[in-house]
């Protein structure tokens, strides 16, 4: 402990968030130290540190990897990182266990006789390139589809994007960030013209409001919570605005708390746009000289007033007005948005609201003064940066001949090579042409869709498909894997090298710390392997992909982005071995990257330059170049309008719920990693349903019982937590498959399973084509009355049961300790490169 203070033992699960280092506005958040090594490791034990970055949320939390004989053995913060100042989540911190999972896949399967059996490589990936190649010879191009993740590395999403676009030749490319992050990205298309987050983390440090749209960002960024923590516990703390039907972390620490009816949010941020309009909080100035669109804005929420909302909404018109005077009188605005936007019914609309608050009101490009459109998977800024989720790489066009040309010039190939007659093709699309039979060959990377996707009972039986050819690349036999033709087994986060980038725009840089198991690959190889095979070649007959590693891979991508939003060409391996991650664009006029974006006006929305020309934010029909220039010749930031309709799904006498779909704290995606981690899965270890006090009284259900939740897709059951979640609506975590059931798999013939989607409607945002996965109409019966044994749920989140103490309190035990210690000043690695390799 010398040269540490304040070292305590903390349990990182019946304490997620830790101790407080409190600090005061504009201060700067101060450092704690977080460790947790194996039972029985000593940090003298540690043969070296490895550099890494956390791959279980969207925060990006710098780490070392622990390692002694061959073998991971924990981790620790990254003390000079300026994303955590050196904390760690759970998931963080016991997370790193399940590479060692003793079902990890280590070698290829394939399919003989309807059975998977073992392979080499060579037969695995041969059957891959024969399939590719008589499909391409055949149907074409539009036969070939890709479905990759938010869980690879930027280098392995640019290889992807380059052998699919301009080696196959198809549309056919997106990934599960179309689940999480899509609507994000539309929203800032919008409003900006061009991808990429406004703000930064270091907002929370100078800001005096924050509003969090939908985000709880106590369970899916705890880090960033810890960081708001902290500041509450400070000097001049900000006040909060939380916008969210379930009792969170974060609205029992909100000034205003607003519950509104799912599928409501327009109409409840077009009342807020109205009071801020109403009460003259808004820079006239900035608005004239930033934006276009004011006045239609002003003229669609004229009648937006409180009163319209609440009965909406189903909030008081009272605290509508109070959340509008928090807004309308900061000082300093700090908006995140997440899951409860991007998920709901007009998502995109909605989104792009938040932005329009801070549009109005000046909030941009000033400490404090931001907008984060969050991303929920840790790599999925890389997905839309490299062009593996519906767009082209570097932030491109597709419609916009000069940018096609300019990533042919790149690419070294003809540009009609590059698929742009018409939109990328989405994730819910592509699944679509599957079950039609157009698309015959699926090649799934790094996601489980079997779990993840809506209408489960839908997905199973197109992935079942004898006439589609599926190919899954991951770490354990999941759900989706089990259905494939082709199992190619795949390294993981600490097992490989690569960069990946957070929700504020930081890269790091994540080194190899241990071999992967048996036969096991990065996916940079496999794809790389593949890319070879098929002999992909560019318009001189030379390799279509010319790296062969992570670091030239890097290299390729740095071409790629130069002169693009997202400009990476003052990056370099070497440059991210330094103490912290670096925030984009960085090159020659930002050699050390850049805090925030639009600090001198709005940069990419010209004509001539921007990503997307818009859409319709009610019916998602895409404007052309012609009306977008009319619209916004000078390249403005545009404040677009939209009006409210009512949810698709609305309940009805037989199903009287809305239904709500979610995360929590300790478990991440379909638990593929954290399913497998003792602590982790021990704090929320199967699935439960939440209601109201109000609303399981008049059922006559208790904490406990097992319910059966029901829609017009599927049924599930779970035990009951009875929580202070705004009554009429229902809330699933959508974490829990069936890989650690008896069946093994899917539900059991008449009886209902436990996963979240069996019962999630297939509809998507017009605009994103994100699913819905939060407004289906549910009906909830009793299947057994309770034997004494609560819920599962967590007590420490937002599934805290209504009656404190009514249940026991979710605790760790002595493996989740975790080690936190506050620096002294000038003590401590400042570089977290004890070791590691150079």
């Amino acid at each position: 402990m010398d040269g540490q203070r304040g070292a305590r033992r903390v349990d990182r699960i019946a304490e997620p968030w830790g101790s407080r280092t409190p600090y005061g506005r504009h201060q700067a958040w101060p450092a704690r130290q977080d460790t947790y090594l194996a039972e029985g490791v000593g940090p003298e034990d540690v043969e070296r540190w490895v550099r890494a970055a956390s791959i279980l949320h969207s925060d990006g939390d710098a780490m070392d990897i622990a390692v002694r004989d061959g073998a991971m053995v924990g981790v620790r913060g990254r003390v000079a990182d300026r994303v955590n100042r050196g904390r760690l989540g759970p998931k963080d911190a016991f997370g790193w266990q399940a590479n060692g999972s003793r079902d990890r896949l280590t070698t290829p399967l394939v399919r003989r006789d309807g059975r998977l059996t073992p392979a080499d490589w060579d037969t695995a990936m041969d059957l891959v390139v024969s399939r590719s190649q008589d499909l391409l010879a055949g149907p074409g191009p539009g036969s070939i589809g890709f479905y990759t993740s938010g869980q690879l590395y930027l280098e392995e999403y640019y290889t992807l994007a380059v052998l699919a676009r301009a080696g196959i030749g198809t549309h056919h490319l997106d990934g599960n960030t179309r689940l999480c992050t899509a609507t994000a990205a539309e929203a800032l298309k919008e409003s900006f013209g061009c991808d990429g987050q406004p703000g930064s983390f270091d907002d929370i440090d100078h800001a005096d409001v924050i509003a969090l749209f939908g985000h709880n960002i106590a369970e899916t960024q705890p880090v960033q919570w810890m960081r708001i923590l902290d500041r509450l516990d400070g000097a001049d703390p900000p006040r909060l605005l939380c916008v969210d039907p379930r009792p969170t972390q974060v609205a029992r620490r909100s000034a205003v708390h607003l519950a509104p009816r799912a599928g409501t949010n327009v109409a409840l941020l077009n009342a807020l746009l109205h009071e801020v309009i109403r009460a003259g909080h808004i820079d006239r100035d900035w608005i004239g000289a930033h934006t276009v669109g004011f006045e239609e804005l002003e003229k669609a929420v004229k009648d937006c007033h409180p009163r319209w909302a609440a009965g909406i909404c189903d909030v008081r018109a009272a605290d509508i007005m109070a959340a509008a005077e928090l807004l309308g009188t900061a000082d300093r605005l700090l908006s995140t948005v997440l899951q409860g936007v991007y998920q709901s019914h007009q998502a995109t609309a909605a989104a792009v609201q938040v932005n329009n608050l801070h549009l109005i009101r000046g909030m941009l490009g000033r400490p404090g003064a931001g907008v984060l459109q969050m991303n929920g998977q840790p790599t999925a800024e890389n997905t839309r940066e490299c062009g593996a989720d519906g767009d082209l790489p570097g932030f491109r066009n597709w419609e916009n001949e000069e940018h096609v040309a300019d990533l042919a010039r790149v690419w070294n190939v003809d540009p009609s090579t590059i698929p742009h007659y018409a939109p990328p093709t989405h994730a819910m699309q592509m699944f679509r042409y599957a079950e039609q039979g157009s698309l015959r060959m699926l090649w799934i990377s790094a996601t489980n869709p079997a779990v993840s996707l809506p209408e489960l009972s839908r997905i199973r039986s197109i992935l079942s498909r004898q006439q589609l050819f599926t190919v899954v690349q991951d770490l354990y036999l999941t759900e989706t894997a089990q259905l494939a033709d082709v199992v190619l087994p795949a390294a993981t986060w600490g097992e490989k090298t690569g960069t990946f980038t957070n929700a504020d725009r930081t890269v790091h840089l994540s080194e190899r710390a241990v071999d992967p198991p048996g036969a096991a690959r990065p996916d940079l190889d496999i794809f790389l392997d593949y890319a070879r095979r098929m002999g992909f070649r560019d318009k001189d007959g030379a390799p279509l992909v010319s790296w062969h590693d992570p670091e030239s891979a890097f290299e390729a991508w740095k071409r790629c982005s130069a002169g693009r939003p997202c400009d990476y060409t003052g990056l370099s391996y070497e440059k991210l071995r330094g103490g912290s991650g670096i925030q984009w664009p960085c090159n020659e006029s930002a050699p050390e990257g850049t805090e925030r974006l639009y600090t001198d006006g709005i940069s990419w929305a010209h004509p001539d330059v921007c990503e997307s020309y818009g859409k319709d934010l009610v019916t998602g029909a895409a404007a052309a170049v012609v009306e977008y220039r009319s619209l916004n010749p000078d390249g403005k930031a545009l404040i677009r309008a939209a009006e409210y309709l009512p949810p698709h799904e609305t309940t009805d006498a037989g199903h009287p719920f809305q239904l709500t779909t979610g995360r929590t704290l300790y478990q991440f995606h379909t638990r593929t990693k954290t399913g497998r981690v003792p602590q982790l899965n021990a704090a929320a270890p199967d699935v439960w349903v939440e209601m109201s006090a109000a609303d399981a009284g008049a059922l006559g259900l208790d904490e406990g019982d097992v319910v059966q939740v029901s829609t017009a897709r599927g049924a599930l059951r779970g035990r009951l937590r009875v929580t202070d979640i705004r009554p009429g609506m229902v809330f699933v975590p959508f974490h829990y498959g069936y890989w650690d059931t008896p069946a093994g798999f899917g539900p059991d013939g008449a009886v209902p399973g436990r996963a979240a989607n069996e019962t999630t409607v297939t509809d998507w945002d017009p605009v994103s084509k994100q699913p819905l996965f939060k407004t289906a109409a549910a009906a909830i019966r009793l299947v057994e009355k309770g034997d004494g044994r609560p819920s599962p749920a967590p007590t420490t989140t937002a599934s805290a049961p209504a009656r404190p103490g009514a249940v026991p309190a979710t605790r760790g035990d002595g493996t989740a300790r975790v080690l936190e210690q506050t620096p002294a000043e000038g003590d401590g690695p400042d570089d977290g490169s004890l070791g590691g390799p150079r």
